[in-house]
């Protein structure tokens, strides 16, 4: 895909997205030292251990699901998962996460992306997680050329799409009190960044087949962005960083098994199976799981809302 001469577009979707998602499962090396870093310093509640699985969420409701048996840190080259993003419902949880990280010295790197604000951190395994708050109101609209991004601001000031954040900019809700304690009920897995090897395939399948919405093409720096129809436009990320030889990494290496996304009703979940059916993909179906995996090899399981 390239850009031919200057895309501009505007955040104008309100509606609620039609995609949604689920856990997303992780096969790690060191369960106690991912358990510490998942649990006490990023905050997810863990929930009753299923087989080998230990799943960490919010309530009752899983996000993330680590896997033991791993013997193999996670690697730079491999196609797979970039990072999983784990969203804040509001700015006070957002700059107790970032507090809670600089206490316990986890090395973080706080990002302002103008739709998001955001922090990075990555696991003892090597798996990257993006702690974000949502703010698509200071978001105007972006332009694309064959050769830069940019974004603009609510008032037209031009941005750049990753800046250092402010921290100014959260004083006002920084915590008093102590950092600990578990995140709040409205956390979410909001997206995922997954490294592909070929950018227009995997455009193409998230977009035709499970149903996304073509948000940026950004060919200029190697990247695009999918959309699920509401207001936040950044629910899916892919890249080509890893090049166009990136193979999922091997059997027994810290990695993304899978992950869940979630559809709307029946009729949503059907039109996925007869699109991925139509479309020659390999697939494997329930009553309410769609397994099937992306161009990369990526794992997908497909379900229904509760």
């Amino acid at each position: 895909m390239t850009d031919v001469g200057t895309t501009s577009s505007t955040a104008s979707a309100t509606g609620p997205d039609r995609v949604t998602y689920g856990a997303v499962h992780l096969d790690v090396v060191d369960t106690a030292a991912s358990l510490h870093f998942w649990r006490d310093i990023v905050g997810l509640v863990e929930l009753p251990v299923a087989d080998d699985e230990i799943p960490l969420g919010v309530d009752s409701t899983p996000l993330i699901v680590l896997h033991r048996g791993a013997t193999r840190s996670a690697q730079p080259g491999d196609a797979g998962l970039y990072h999983v993003a784990i969203h804040l419902p509001d700015a006070a949880a957002f700059a107790r996460v970032l507090a809670r990280l600089a206490a316990h010295r986890v090395p973080q790197s706080p990002t302002d992306h103008l739709f998001s604000m955001a922090t990075y951190a990555t696991d003892p395994n090597g798996l990257m997680v993006e702690l974000t708050l949502e703010t698509p109101e200071r978001f105007g609209r972006f332009e694309l050329t064959p050769g830069s991004v940019a974004m603009y601001d609510r008032d037209g000031v031009r941005r750049g799409p990753t800046e250092r954040l402010d921290l100014e900019l959260l004083r006002d809700v920084m915590p008093e009190d102590s950092v600990e304690g578990p995140l709040p009920a409205g956390t979410n897995v909001g997206h995922v960044h997954l490294h592909v090897p070929d950018l227009g395939d995997a455009v193409a399948f998230y977009r035709d087949v499970i149903g996304l919405d073509e948000h940026m093409i950004m060919d200029a720096i190697g990247m695009a962005d999918l959309s699920a129809g509401g207001a936040f436009p950044h629910r899916l990320a892919l890249n080509i960083w890893n090049g166009p030889d990136a193979v999922q990494p091997p059997a027994g290496s810290a990695a993304m098994r899978r992950f869940e996304l979630l559809v709307a009703d029946r009729p949503a979940f059907d039109a996925v199976a007869e699109r991925l059916r139509a479309a020659g993909t390999a697939l494997s179906l329930t009553d309410d799981v769609i397994k099937t995996t992306d161009p990369a090899g990526n794992t997908i399981h497909v379900g229904l809302r509760a």
